[in-house]
């Protein structure tokens, strides 16, 4: 019997150990199962959410159909990996193990270390094909933009048009309550599949994406004018292959020049993925350390003043309250907004990054442990690299949201204050306060610090901190493992 071990790749197409496993058995080899292990582990780790689980349950779902019609199915397992594995080779002898190279966390990637021992005690060959641009042992980033484009390029694993099933019990699938998950709380969620991702990306590519580079920085504009892929990436329903592949056949057909800029800053963000799970991939630590490890005392990791009123949106600066408020429904934000939340919390609040970094995971339906960590680090400004970029949450509302379309969404409370006081309504004079029912203090809170005053602290203690020999002599050795040799496409 032929496994194929389905991590982050729910899908049908452009899925090699699919393809090759289904290729054996039709030229005379062992029948297949495709399995899914839904392991309590994993379930349990903090940064995990039942919408999660709610994406991929429906990612899972449509795959079975898929594999039905090819004349296999699915077979769902509640287990830690290895004892699924021990089960299965005892009712019927595995022969080989197929799966995608995973990018994950600690977690999984311990897992992984015991499949591994697991396979070379049963004598049991493990496949692992590549799916994505992360190279693993990259010793350095010099030539890796190219490597990426190489893989992109290469041509897509059609579908299998059979599957020969292995004779097994296909199980069922588990309720969140079986795994220690509470009901989904994220009504306003996406839906997970196959499908659903490729009518999305078809839809973007044909009429969405014009206009997507300036998009991306606005909560009102983002919901349409950007991709809404990252989930269907982040699980697997797409690869990432494919959605380069067609981005591109698009990017040659279009002639006007605003489109072309479009696509092109689509296509790049694309790469910019892969970049940044390659900072996981090559350096592990930094999903609980400080990629510039002397900046991690800088924070006091314990002191946890203020996480409550950040995480549930009450923080009294009306636009950070509308992005965490919509996260908390959607699972969703926009880039910017997810830049501007992890800077108050670090910055303002001046929060440990490990702190926001826990509670966003389990909020982003789309979360990517190798993009997570360092952009979370990134914007801290834990990488003693990049630029400081601390967020004013005031002016972020007037840029941003200049109509109040977004608070006023999401911060009902203050739908009645006038669009002059909607970033800064503890200015409101207190008699209109009263009359609008929007009173600072009792239906709205009285803003948490004096944003201004802490992003002074901030800034000062972050710059002073760069200017230690020990941060800079991190800090290089940060660039040159890290650091972008991006070329053009």
């Amino acid at each position: 019997m032929q496994v194929v071990w389905l991590k982050r790749d729910l899908r049908v197409h452009d899925h090699a150990p699919l393809a090759e496993a289904a290729l054996r058995a039709g030229e005379g080899g062992a029948p297949v199962v495709v399995l899914y292990v839904h392991e309590p582990s994993y379930w349990a780790a903090t940064e995990h959410d039942a919408a999660q689980f709610a994406f991929i349950q429906e990612c899972l779902a449509e795959l079975d159909v898929a594999l039905r019609e090819r004349g296999a199915f699915l077979t769902q397992r509640v287990g830690e990996m290895p004892d699924v594995l021990d089960a299965l080779h005892r009712a019927v002898r595995i022969t080989h193990l197929y799966s995608h190279m995973e990018t994950g966390n600690g977690l999984t990637y311990a897992r992984d270390l015991r499949v591994a021992e697991w396979c070379r005690t049963h004598n049991v060959p493990w496949t692992e094909r590549l799916q994505n641009g992360v190279v693993r042992r990259l010793r350095d980033r010099d030539g890796w933009s190219t490597r990426w484009n190489h893989r992109m390029q290469r041509p897509l694993v059609r579908a299998p048009e059979r599957v020969l099933a292995a004779p097994v019990d296909p199980g069922s699938s588990p309720s969140s309550w079986d795994l220690g998950l509470s009901a989904s709380t994220r009504p306003e969620r996406q839906r997970g599949g196959e499908a659903r991702g490729i009518t999305l990306l078809d839809s973007f590519l044909s009429r969405r994406a014009l206009g997507y580079e300036t998009h991306l920085s606005s909560p009102n504009d983002a919901w349409d004018g950007c991709s809404r892929l990252s989930p269907y990436l982040a699980f697997g329903a797409l690869s990432l292959r494919r959605v380069t592949h067609l981005t591109d056949r698009r990017r040659r057909r279009v002639r006007d020049a605003a489109w072309r800029a479009s696509l092109d800053a689509f296509r790049s963000r694309l790469q910019w993925r892969c970049h940044f799970m390659q900072k996981l991939e090559s350096s592990p630590r930094i999903e609980h350390e400080s990629m510039n490890q002397a900046l991690d005392t800088l924070w006091d990791r314990d002191a946890k003043k203020h996480l409550d009123a950040w995480q549930e949106g009450q923080t009294g600066y009306p636009m950070v309250d509308a992005a965490m408020r919509c996260l908390a429904a959607t699972g969703w934000i926009n880039f910017r907004m997810r830049a501007m939340l992890v800077s108050f919390a670090t910055h303002l609040l001046w929060l440990h990054w490990r702190h926001p970094a826990i509670h966003l995971a389990q909020c982003f339906v789309d979360y990517e442990p190798g993009i997570h960590f360092p952009q979370v680090q990134m914007q801290a400004g834990a990488t003693g690299i990049n630029a400081l970029r601390i967020y004013d949450p005031t002016k972020q509302a007037r840029d941003q949201d200049p109509e109040g379309t977004f608070i006023r969404r999401w911060v009902p409370e203050l739908e009645a204050v006038p669009r002059a006081y909607l970033a800064t309504p503890s200015t409101l004079p207190k008699e209109m306060q009263r009359s609008l029912g929007a009173v600072v203090g009792q239906h709205y809170p009285v803003p948490i610090v004096d944003a201004r005053a802490a992003a002074r602290h901030a800034r000062q203690r972050l710059e002073d901190a760069r200017r230690e020999p020990e941060v800079r002599r991190r800090g290089a050795r940060v660039l040159r493992r890290h650091g972008s040799r991006r070329r053009r496409f």
